[in-house]
């Protein structure tokens, strides 16, 4: 394994260590101190501050990507044509065309891919989502789901997450997006609004509401805001026609309301919630297991695009005032 990216690669990093079948061989940053730090910290045997002097390592089989969002592409596509699979962080890509051009890499190259949604390994996200699947709350009508998160604490090393490139909704709410995608289906069509009044020396509006609709006539929004004077949290609801599921991706409990037991009950209070590393090593494992096996990988190209697309309507709803059909970008 390589790692590119070692700010949020740190937790591919540690998720590679955990898993039997990985030997880590080689890390890469810009940040020569965070570079250092990592290799003494893991004992790691190379150390390298370009990407290509990673990829182009014939002992290296699997790299993750773990760069900021508008480097993703360029890195994911050359790790693929040097011969190797790639786990790429979220948002797959910062833009619908590189998107386009890392599904076009993956079917010239016959690489695995695999984008690294951590929401879908949350513990109570997931066990929600098996509950919708076992019909505890009926047919789903409206879901909603939140990014909130005060980037003025967590501007990203360099302050990348400043940069005009990386548009918050797609960045940060993606998380939420892609979570709503999963339990809900693929939205059709998008109304979004967006503001500016809590960063407004950033080049980017900081807070935007999107409207969804998808398939079967189920409803959604989602709300992000990178500006908000709160603790960080994923809050999501879940409300089916028997009952409503709500969850988040920080918290130790998953409450359930139905006609049964009216008022909230917790339904699962002790999982483990790995905030840290966000639950990356349940993803490592499967990444790395749907290798070994040759399995179907489901968080692939395909649908790593489909999140981009879903993400970047919403922005251009809120840019263009008006609704936008979510096929119109892809």
């Amino acid at each position: 394994m390589g790692v590119i990216g070692l700010r949020m690669g740190r937790g591919h990093l540690e998720g590679y260590l955990k898993n039997p079948h990985c030997s880590v061989v080689a890390v890469c940053d810009t940040n020569k101190e965070t570079l250092s730090k990592i290799r003494d910290t893991f004992n790691i045997p190379v150390a390298v501050s370009e990407y290509q002097d990673l990829i182009s390592r014939s002992d290296i089989d699997i790299v993750s990507v773990a760069s900021p969002d508008f480097e993703h592409a360029e890195q994911s596509i050359a790790a693929m044509r040097a011969g190797k699979d790639v786990l790429c962080e979220k948002p797959m890509t910062a833009t619908i065309e590189d998107a386009r051009a890392i599904i076009a890499s993956v079917k010239e190259t016959g690489r695995r891919f695999m984008v690294g949604q951590t929401s879908r390994y949350a513990p109570g996200f997931a066990l929600a989502k098996k509950m919708v699947e076992r019909g505890d709350v009926g047919e789903l009508y409206y879901v909603e789901s939140e990014y909130a998160h005060d980037y003025q604490r967590a501007r990203g090393v360099g302050d990348w997450r400043v940069d005009p490139r990386r548009e918050p909704f797609l960045g940060g709410g993606c998380h939420a997006v892609d979570l709503l995608r999963w339990i809900a289906g693929d939205a059709e069509e998008v109304t979004a609004y967006s503001n500016h009044k809590c960063l407004t020396d950033w080049p980017v509006d900081d807070c935007t509401v999107a409207i969804y609709k998808f398939g079967q006539g189920v409803i959604g929004k989602v709300f992000v805001s990178i500006g908000c004077i709160r603790p960080y949290t994923m809050r999501t609801v879940l409300y089916g026609t028997e009952g409503t599921i709500v969850c988040d991706n920080t918290s130790k409990e998953i409450f359930l309301c139905n006609r049964k037991n009216f008022e909230q009950k917790p339904v699962f209070a002790s999982f483990p919630v790995d905030i840290i590393s966000h639950n990356m090593y349940a993803e490592i494992n499967e990444f790395v297991n749907k290798i070994l096996t040759g399995e179907p990988i489901l968080l692939n190209e395909i649908e790593g695009a489909k999140t981009v697309a879903t993400a970047l309507a919403a922005v251009k709803s809120a840019q263009e005032k008006r609704s936008v059909v979510i096929k119109e970008m892809l």
